[in-house]
């Protein structure tokens, strides 16, 4: 720079040369092939953050145009002298930042390698670093080289001198230029130029991850902003990571024109896709703002909205073979995903895979689709602990055994995740555990069960009144095969497996209104108009309506239900469902229902053992005889 250069660049904040440059070539026919987002210094700023560590800077700059001077300043004013060394430069310019003495940190070798490899290890421009190493030299030994000199009259020592002499190795110290950013930006290359070596070794280097990536996806996205962005899927999920749901920024590496901007977005990526690590590169962001400010920059909702669809279909492309790892990893987070963002949840639900009664492993939801049977308007679901419960529930029996495929949700998540999902493929999903149950029938089924709540209609109107402290209303069942009754929940109601959750909740205190609230809910009865039991206290009921053992029955058959169907026995059930069936094994093992256990003998006093007294007595004796 020429003196004047010094004094209006450096002597003027936010006077840039750079930005005068590229808005004359914008002007010329020649800056039409060249990408000029390239170019540093635009804003005329990034100079003064040298004063954050230093109490002084000089800048020393010769021109072709000028003789070599000295601009320098302490923040506060700035001289500008000719330097009266003469022209040590020959051509260019050469800073010196005068350190406070709290930043001495950033004299050392390693502050500076790890500050341009986090911020600038994929511009363009070669940055150079003044360093030392250590290096180990091979030098001859001094002694054997002159033995051999005063040896050249004898043969043997003639041979010897010919044979090559061992060197000692020794340490050295040498200075050099040290490049510090050799590593190139791959994302800024057409993906079809990319190895898949090349991407493994990228991957592990940006996230210290020695495995590589299960699932890689780079793209340039273009519109109302272009960006370049190349995102990984780790093979393993950090054992912590929902402990931290919420809370953890994203993996997403921000940079902005190759220029490293942040890393602690929460905006660029949904909570459920906090796994997904990689890098996103563009030329439309501005440098010259904070975080804060460009975190709220419209552009960055157009980059999230992009950055997630290409995230999902990056997950649907995960081959067959690798999916199941995918699932057992992530499973987790595609169902709270398909829970948070509406928007996107039709997406997510390609990608839901869950247990069925028809395949021995996991099936995706468009495969049960393919399987449905013609009239069939609904996926059916059930919820539970494990596959083995599930299996065994009531609500499955019949459906199961007329062929129709329902989908067994085991995890703690499924159900509220299929809860927040209207619908898939234009059918809907039915909870059979619930009350509102859709199933098509033929006319005649419908008939048949028709005549079969007419001949049930005394029991269920008996079983309302005297169950009517638990159950909302009794009926006949169109889902039971084998077992006598089942306890469905209301359309809004907690299921068995929702009421286990609650329970389970760490917490959820023990008065919560909305626990009590729940936990008191009725549910309703439904009993199997075909089961022998049910048959029987029909009978009985006709007969009498006030049979006492036909009313401890119907409390039994409805703990019963309770159990079957997931609930848990609430204020004393318990004790009183326990004791009615010891009562049920007395009378089987052909005891009095009135027997008791005998009672323990109980001793007035210990027949082995005298008196406290008379021990005492006895030992004052002895002591008296002696």
């Amino acid at each position: 720079m020429t003196r004047a250069d010094l004094v209006n660049n450096l002597g003027t904040i936010a006077k840039s040369g750079t930005a005068d440059f590229l808005s004359k070539m914008q002007d010329t026919e020649k800056s039409s092939g060249q990408d000029m987002n390239d170019m540093i210094g635009q804003f005329g700023v990034g100079f003064y953050s040298a004063f954050l560590v230093a109490d002084k800077v000089t800048v020393v700059s010769k021109h072709n145009d000028d003789k070599q001077h000295i601009w320098e300043s302490d923040a506060n004013s700035f001289s500008v002298a000719e330097d009266p060394r003469g022209n040590t430069l020959g051509r260019g310019t050469h800073i010196t930042l005068h350190l406070k003495e709290e930043a001495a940190d950033y004299l050392q070798a390693d502050t500076i390698r790890a500050l341009v490899k986090k911020y600038s290890q994929f511009i363009n421009f070669p940055i150079h670093l003044w360093a030392s190493r250590v290096v180990t030299v091979e030098e001859p030994d001094d002694d054997e080289a002159a033995d051999a000199a005063d040896a050249d009259d004898d043969d043997d020592a003639q041979d010897a001198k010919e044979e090559k002499t061992e060197k000692k190795k020794t340490e050295k110290t040498v200075w050099d230029w040290e490049l510090m950013n050799d590593n190139k930006p791959i994302w800024t290359r057409k993906p079809s130029e990319v190895t898949d070596d090349e991407y493994t070794q990228f991957y592990k280097s940006l996230t210290k991850d020695d495995s590589p990536p299960l699932a890689k996806a780079h793209f340039v996205a273009e519109g109302e902003v272009t960006f370049r962005a190349l995102l990984f899927v780790p093979r393993v999920q950090p054992a912590d990571s929902f402990n931290r749901y919420g809370t953890k920024t994203d993996h997403i590496k921000l940079y902005v024109r190759r220029v490293f901007i942040t890393d602690e977005f929460n905006d660029l990526m949904p909570n459920y896709l906090a796994f997904i690590q990689g890098i996103v590169d563009s030329d439309d962001l501005p440098l010259n703002v904070s975080r804060e400010t460009l975190q709220q920059h419209k552009l960055i909702k157009i980059i999230k909205k992009k950055l997630v669809r290409k995230a999902l279909d990056m997950l649907k492309k995960i081959p067959d073979d690798e999916y199941e790892h995918f699932w057992k990893e992530y499973s987790t987070n595609i169902k709270l995903g398909v829970m948070e963002d509406p928007s996107n949840r039709s997406r997510l639900a390609k990608l839901l895979r869950f247990h069925s009664s028809k395949v021995e492993g996991m099936t995706f939801l468009q495969d049960y689709v393919a399987r449905m049977k013609p009239n069939q308007n609904h996926i059916y679901y059930i919820a539970g602990s494990s596959r083995a419960e599930v299996e065994r529930s009531p609500f499955a029996e019949r459906l199961v055994r007329r062929g129709y495929e329902v989908l067994y949700l085991t995890e703690a998540v499924d159900e509220y995740c299929l809860s927040s999902l209207p619908e898939y493929d234009g059918k809907k999903f039915q909870n059979i555990a619930k009350e509102i149950f859709d199933l098509e029938e033929s006319a005649g089924e419908k008939e048949r069960a028709a005549a079969e709540r007419a001949e049930m209609e005394p029991l269920c109107a008996w079983l309302g009144r005297v169950l009517g402290a638990w159950v909302t209303r009794a009926a006949v069942s169109r889902r039971l095969q084998r077992s006598p009754a089942a306890l469905a929940a209301t359309a809004f109601g907690w299921t068995g497996n929702m009421e286990r959750l609650a329970l389970a909740n760490a917490h959820q205190k023990a008065d919560d209104a909305q626990r009590r609230h729940h936990l008191a809910q009725k549910k309703m009865l439904e009993v199997n108009p075909r089961h022998p039991v049910v048959r029987e206290l029909l009978r009985r009921v006709r007969e009498d309506p006030d049979d006492p053992a036909a009313v401890a029955a119907a409390h039994t058959l409805y703990r019963t239900a309770a159990l079957r169907s997931g609930y848990m026995l609430q204020e004393g059930q318990a004790i009183e469902f326990a004791e009615s069936v010891e009562g049920m094994l007395q009378q089987s093992l052909g005891l009095p229902a009135d027997a008791v256990p005998d009672d323990e003998p109980l001793d007035d006093e210990p027949a082995d053992e005298e008196p406290a007294e008379n021990v005492d007595a006895d030992a004052d004796a002895d002591h008296d005889e002696l």
